[in-house]
């Protein structure tokens, strides 16, 4: 071994034995960065996804949702609704023609409460083509997914789907939104620009 070379293993050694303390210990992932919380979990995933341009409508069981769908379905005058989902294809479902439709349909894997947050997967129905393509997402959930932060959907997915995860997750926050152009938002540009969330009350 050369005399250069054997100098700098020897700093490195030496270094080894004598680690620098880290400047900021409670970044490494040890310390919890927000607090738990306060309220109910459908009340705080409500006030984010509103925050976030959403359209959140609560419903007290299936037959609800149904009615409120086809209401918001008539109020709009959609006439192509784009759906997959097997238990409610035949409830919703004309058209076959994703890029063309007036709103699309679809389910999801949780809800995140503290950041408004929809989780969508490869192993859903269409994958997450069914919430970008169309004009309008309009997504069904139960109160039994929601969970409180992005590491407990993580988690609750990786139990979900126990040594084959989806090949990949979405998390899906309010419409599609950029600022490139002049720091001006503009919603819309790289997916749908009006997102709704019929949030049923049980596990589905």
């Amino acid at each position: 071994m050369n005399t250069a070379k054997e100098n700098i293993l020897q700093r490195i050694k030496k270094a080894l034995g004598n680690p620098v303390p880290l400047p900021f210990p409670l970044s490494e992932g040890n310390g919890v960065i927000y607090p738990a919380a306060t309220q109910e979990p459908e009340l705080l995933f409500a006030e984010a996804f509103t925050r976030l341009q959403g359209k959140f409508v609560y419903c007290q069981d299936e037959k609800e949702m149904q009615e409120k769908v086809q209401q918001l379905v008539a109020a709009k005058e959609w006439t192509k609704i784009y759906c997959e989902e097997p238990r409610w294809n035949n409830a919703f479902s004309n058209t076959i023609g994703l890029e063309s439709c007036h709103a699309s349909i679809s389910a999801c894997e949780y809800l995140v409460a503290r950041t408004g947050t929809i989780v969508l997967s490869a192993a859903q129905q269409k994958g997450r083509t069914a919430s970008v393509y169309a004009p309008v997402h309009v997504c069904i959930a139960y109160t039994g997914q929601l969970v409180y932060d992005l590491e407990d959907a993580l988690q609750a997915i990786k139990e979900k789907y126990a040594g084959n995860i989806p090949s990949f997750i979405t998390f899906a926050s309010g419409p599609s939104r950029t600022a490139d152009i002049e720091k001006t938002l503009v919603t819309g540009v790289h997916g749908p620009k009006e997102v709704y969330l019929f949030l049923v009350e049980g596990n589905g």
